[in-house]
């Protein structure tokens, strides 16, 4: 996983001096992000507070699951279409009896092989539609500040175990002030030593995430639904048939527009649990395609204010997402038979 750090320093209205270890660069923009902090790929490992029990990991792979379910369905069509040639053949070879007791051990294990796929897509479907029901451990930094060094003498002389102890409890001490004082550029070194948006990598390529405000974070996200969000269903009948089945462009419209909103509470959940922020804002952005250009671009599909005790007052178990992210402040233009549509930024 790659990170990019910028730090952006101010010359004038609208144009910043972009630093970075390697290079130099001026940029011209609103004002918002003045640093930014860029993760793609994927993320195999956990990642945590020494000292704190606290950490973050990714838990689940939703685009690689629906890609692997529809291509194990390929390939058991192509071993089921094999077979039924080679059944042909041996039917003329074998007797009625034993060709009975064959073909129900094979009908068995098609129909739990039917049943387990079934069952696995439902629940990817389901989970995509509740990333917001799970969210990280908030983080005490008033804890961690006022928590007492660990006993010792001066750090010369203590033995190794002891002298890593206590530079570990420093680093956090010193961390933890620099947090509750509202630096914003330890705000952002937090967020690159605990990558909270990890686990949910999968559902957007990348965030940039920034703040000029200590009681304000920003994070951009980058959506992919059409890689991540399958067009078609399974559907298994009576007798334990799978069939592949389109979505209708409505069902499969509100199915994205449950999983970005769903998305949006989530990073905001992680984003309160890591920093004493107020509020985050938070922007969704897609590639669509402009009627009036007739290229795909990239655009902003939402724009939310998330405030902080409003967002602790909601049941996660039983919101409708959108209806949820519709409550914020917000920007959001959908129709149930076209889907999203460009919408301006919330400042």
């Amino acid at each position: 996983m790659g990170l990019r750090f910028r730090k952006s320093i101010s010359l004038c209205k609208g144009v910043k001096l972009n630093l970075s270890n390697k290079s130099a660069s001026v940029s011209v923009g609103r004002k918002g992000i003045h640093q930014s902090i860029s993760t793609t790929g994927r993320t195999t490992t956990s990642i945590g507070i020494p000292g704190t029990g606290i950490s973050y990991q990714k838990s689940f792979n939703l685009k690689k699951g629906f890609a692997n379910l529809f291509k194990k369905d390929k390939k058991e069509d192509e071993k089921k279409d094999s077979k039924k040639k080679a059944d042909t053949k041996a039917d003329a070879k074998v007797d009625s009896k034993i060709d009975s007791k064959i073909d129900s051990k094979v009908d068995n294990k098609v129909l739990e092989e039917n049943k387990a796929t079934y069952d696995s897509f439902v629940e990817q479907i389901a989970y995509m539609k509740s990333l917001h029901k799970v969210a990280d451990e908030p983080i005490d930094w008033k804890e961690i500040f006022d928590r007492p060094a660990p006993a010792g003498g001066a750090l010369a002389s203590l033995r190794s175990d002891t002298k890593a102890e206590m530079e570990e409890w420093k680093t956090l001490h010193e961390m933890a002030e620099k947090v509750l004082a509202g630096d914003v550029d330890a705000y952002l070194d937090v967020v690159e030593e605990m990558r909270p948006y990890d686990d949910i990598l999968e559902y957007g390529s990348d965030f940039e995430v920034g703040t000029d405000d200590p009681k304000l974070l920003e994070v951009e996200f980058r959506v992919r639904s059409e890689e991540v969000v399958p067009p078609m269903e399974y559907v298994l009948d009576a007798k334990g048939n799978l069939k592949e089945k389109d979505l209708s462009k409505t069902a499969y419209f509100e199915l994205v527009q449950d999983y970005v909103c769903s998305c949006i509470l989530r990073i905001a959940r992680d984003s309160f649990a890591l920093l004493p922020v107020e509020r985050v804002l938070i922007h969704a952005v897609d590639t669509l395609l402009n009627t009036a250009t007739g290229n795909e671009e990239e655009i902003t599909i939402v724009s939310v204010s998330v405030d902080r005790d409003k967002l602790e007052k909601l049941n996660f178990e039983r919101l409708d997402p959108s209806d949820a992210v519709s409550a914020f402040p917000s920007k959001m233009s959908f129709k149930k038979t076209k889907g999203f549509e460009p919408v301006a930024r919330l400042e």
